[in-house]
């Protein structure tokens, strides 16, 4: 697998981000790069929040107004004028679907306390059981190192320790 410069990766996002907005596919033809490689460097700057720095008016500076007046102007745009009135505000169009989203669930019922307690509850289950998995797969590697370490030793002529009851290891004994 072919390992990228750190100088080069920067220079080719700062070109798919705003206000440059080259095409993955342009940039393929120039550089070679898989597009797969290209996508997935895109996805990881616009997660980190680059795109806030190289778009022409920050997204941090866009007031709850602003955002709603967007949404209101691009409402009726067809896909080809939503991308134009994009490129043009250097802003994503999935960020405006985001905005249009938040606008749409402003007004929704809050959750009620059965409901928050609810997904409480979920959350610490899904911690619980998080944790439970990430044990067994420790004593679960354990137990194949053990196993491994077995079969070397067996062929010697000496016969092999017995396997130590698992997790034992993190129990000190």
């Amino acid at each position: 697998m072919r390992t990228y410069s750190a100088e080069l990766k920067d220079s080719i996002v700062a070109k798919m981000l705003p206000p440059h907005n080259v095409g993955v596919p342009q940039l393929v033809r120039e550089t070679g790069i898989p597009r797969d490689i290209l996508y997935g460097w895109r996805r990881q700057a616009v997660g980190q929040g680059a795109m806030a720095s190289a778009s022409v008016r920050p997204l941090g500076t866009w007031s709850s107004e602003a955002k709603f007046s967007a949404v209101v102007e691009t409402a009726s745009l067809n896909e080809l004028e939503l991308g134009e009135y994009c490129r043009r505000q250097g802003i994503f169009p999935e960020q405006l679907g985001a905005w249009r989203d938040a606008c749409r669930q402003a007004n929704a019922p809050l959750p009620s306390k059965a409901e928050r307690a609810e997904r409480r509850a979920e959350r610490e289950q899904v911690q619980h059981l998080t944790r439970e998995l990430a044990y067994k797969d420790r004593a679960l590697a354990e137990a194949a190192a053990l196993l491994v370490l077995q079969k070397k030793s067996g062929p010697s002529g000496r016969r092999p320790r017995p396997l130590p009851p698992p997790g034992a290891a993190h129990r000190g004994e």
